[in-house]
């Protein structure tokens, strides 16, 4: 399947950017805030990019979205689970 999104022809210019390097980065940026919002695994949304997934949790700093999604009670349980 797949999603069309039209954008202004000038828009990658304006972003400093090919075509394929902005459509690349509108996939991952999409991606990243369906991994944040926790409707994506972060196996999906690497999928989705096209990408492994180790790299993809790799990138995602560079849309300020956290690798481990945990609130201070889940994150107190995993170290005394640990």
């Amino acid at each position: 399947m797949q999603i069309i999104i039209k954008y202004p022809d000038l828009l990658p210019d304006a972003l400093q950017q090919t075509r394929s390097e902005f459509e690349r980065e509108a996939k991952m940026a999409m991606a990243a805030k369906l991994f944040e919002l926790g409707k994506l695994s972060s196996g999906m949304a690497a999928a989705l990019v096209g990408m492994e997934r180790v790299e993809f949790l790799l990138s995602l700093h560079r849309y300020g979205v956290a690798m481990i999604n945990l609130d201070e009670s889940e994150l107190q349980a995993d170290f005394e689970n640990a």
